[in-house]
């Protein structure tokens, strides 16, 4: 999809003023103590897997949804991200559904084979698992279906203090046009290596 530079700044400069306003902030200890940081923790996946952590956000006045997707390899390198903004979308829960559906699209688009889907939604995870014909039955039932094209593919829950990325992201992507964004730092750093090396 093309943007123009103006949109682009436009969006960086809204994602940059989310970052601001979620940086953590120092948190008062009991008193004597040292005041620390609270410093978000990214869980590395395990060895040869790559993790794709996800997130939805809602719009409070529009029935509009953004779900975000953000990979990282085993180190913590980041490999790609992804943001899907649709409308008609008002449960939490649906919207979290989606977001993992949009991280197995960013996995297939950056050719992933074993991945690991931390959502921070709990029950997503228990559908995804289990029978999982509730409300987004549909979407789960697609989950699984884009599962199985994967070597492997895992979904767990992880807490949102460890899924900072994929959160910001989707914050940031709620004003966006409906559509679908994606971002390949590998593939920018390709097309620069071709530019210079040539």
């Amino acid at each position: 999809m093309f943007q123009s530079p103006l949109f682009t700044h436009n969006f960086i400069e809204r994602f940059l003023s989310n970052l601001e306003t979620t940086t953590p902030t120092e948190v008062k200890q009991r008193e004597g103590e040292r005041i620390r940081p609270l410093v978000p923790r990214w869980i590395p996946p395990p060895q040869g897997v790559l993790k794709v952590n996800v997130d939805a956000a809602l719009s409070k006045n529009l029935d509009i949804a953004a779900m975000a997707a953000v990979a990282r390899d085993e180190t913590g390198m980041f490999l790609g991200a992804s943001a899907l903004v649709v409308e008609g979308i008002t449960s939490p829960e649906v919207a979290e559904a989606m977001a993992c559906w949009e991280g197995l699209a960013l996995a297939s688009d950056l050719d992933l084979q074993k991945i690991r889907i931390a959502t921070d939604c709990v029950n997503v995870v228990k559908n995804i698992y289990g029978q999982g014909m509730g409300l987004y039955g549909h979407i789960v039932m697609e989950i699984k279906a884009g599962a199985a094209r994967f070597v492997d593919a895992q979904f767990v829950h992880e807490s949102r203090s460890s899924n900072v990325d994929a959160h910001r992201l989707a914050r940031s992507s709620i004003y966006e046009a409906v559509g679908q964004y994606i971002g390949f730092l590998l593939l920018l750093i390709e097309f620069v290596e071709t530019i210079f090396l040539n």
